[in-house]
């Protein structure tokens, strides 16, 4: 018999929407920054590295938070809704700090891009976890609202940009809203599904690491990273380079690129809710197919008529993160609940690592041969993640992740 996926009760209704809206107010504070680089670059003087670091210092910070929270346990010591308010509150500081910068204190605004950074580490999984705390059926489709509202957060610093707002605007804006998510999730209780605060214990980061099933959700989740914060990073970049080459403006770049990363929301909330019915591994390796795709043929499309460009885009937004959500269930699905914070932290912190690869890469590829050429090696994670899920779906796993087939 197929579960239902509907959320079930009003208290789980409230849940849900309390906890998606502050997840993606709190992740405003990501690219708050990367939005306004063009501004930036020419006012501070950045160079190309420089520029990325905007970005790569979050990616970065994220890691360092994230290891260590894993290493001590923090996500499943600290309970949830306590780690996510001082952590928020830390960002949204951390953030307003960039407003007292200068073009002499570049290495101090990449410092607090990295702190930035190490903030989100608490945020981002244990916003996941309070939510796995509230949902056992319907949890794909929950999880992917809540990815879907990451996606949002992320994208809202170019629609606040696109609308004409000085880059000091935008991150006052992007803190503001972080302060709001941190009062919010005081609001939300503790689900019926929430595993109590354990008790630090070495031991269980090799728990998480010997399970089979956490691995393999894991290497499709690395295929998934490979792609995806790059191609929100340099998106915009991308757009310019084919309008250029065009020869005629596509319109406004911000707007079009909040649309493109945007749309990612409605992916994961269709993924989710799909792949509570069909399996988790079909969905997220079918949106991997088609991510893969996208990105190469990228070169394909490149400096045609915007009619031509955006659909693209478009599609590769919405499929690019609509994967996320489902390696997130499939590790709250196959890890043990004492670890489930551990498991979630890890998982995000070596997929978070590998970022800071391909953020660096693509414009490096793109000064060496061009934009046009920037994208194509993003397909190699989605192939490689699409190996995983078959290998997953094969392994005794399969059952438990099998949605509303189980």
């Amino acid at each position: 018999m197929t579960e239902p996926t509907l959320v079930a009760t009003s208290s789980q209704r409230r849940a849900l929407a309390t906890i998606a809206v502050g997840q993606l107010f709190a992740l405003s504070l990501w690219f708050s920054a990367s939005a306004v680089a063009p501004q930036l670059r020419d006012l501070w003087r950045l160079d190309t590295g420089q520029e990325a670091g905007l970005t790569l210092g979050v990616q970065l910070g994220f890691v360092v938070g994230a290891l260590f929270s894993a290493i001590f346990n923090l996500a499943d010591v600290i309970p949830s809704r306590r780690l996510f308010l001082i952590s928020a509150v830390g960002g949204a500081l951390a953030n307003l700090g960039l407003l007292f910068m200068s073009e002499s204190t570049v290495t101090t605004t990449l410092g607090l891009r990295f702190l930035t950074g190490v903030f989100l580490a608490g945020v981002y999984p244990a916003g996941l976890k309070v939510m796995a705390g509230w949902f056992k059926t319907g949890r794909g489709m929950a999880l992917g609202v809540l990815v879907g509202a990451l996606t949002l957060g992320s994208a809202s610093p170019h629609l606040v940009r696109g609308l004409g707002l000085e880059w000091q605007g935008v991150v006052i804006a992007a803190s503001a809203l972080t302060f709001v998510a941190a009062g919010m999730m005081t609001r939300v209780g503790d689900g019926p599904y929430e595993v109590p605060a354990q008790r630090f214990q070495w031991r269980q980061l090799g728990v998480v690491v010997r399970n089979r099933g956490v691995r393999l959700s894991t290497y499709g989740y690395l295929g998934h990273q490979w792609e995806l914060y790059a191609m929100w990073t340099w998106t915009a970049a991308f757009l310019a380079a084919s309008a250029t080459a065009f020869g005629r403006s596509y319109g406004s770049i911000p707007l079009i690129t909040f649309a493109v990363i945007g749309v990612g929301g409605l992916g994961s909330w269709w993924a989710g809710s799909l792949a509570d019915r069909v399996g988790r591994t079909r969905v997220a390796g079918g949106a991997m197919v088609v991510s893969g795709t996208c990105a190469a043929l990228t070169p394909v499309v490149f400096g045609t008529a915007p009619w031509v460009v955006v659909p693209l885009m478009l599609v590769w937004g919405l499929t690019v993160v609509a994967d996320s959500a489902q390696f997130t269930t499939m590790v709250i699905e196959t890890a043990d609940d004492a670890v489930r914070g551990t498991a979630l932290t890890l998982q995000t912190a070596v997929g978070f690592l590998l970022t800071l690869v391909t953020i660096r890469w693509v414009p490096a590829i793109a000064d060496s041969v061009g934009w046009q050429w920037a994208f194509p090696i993003l397909a190699i994670g989605p192939a490689l993640g699409v190996l995983a899920m078959v290998r997953l779906a094969l392994s005794p796993y399969a059952q438990q992740l099998a949605g509303g087939r189980g």
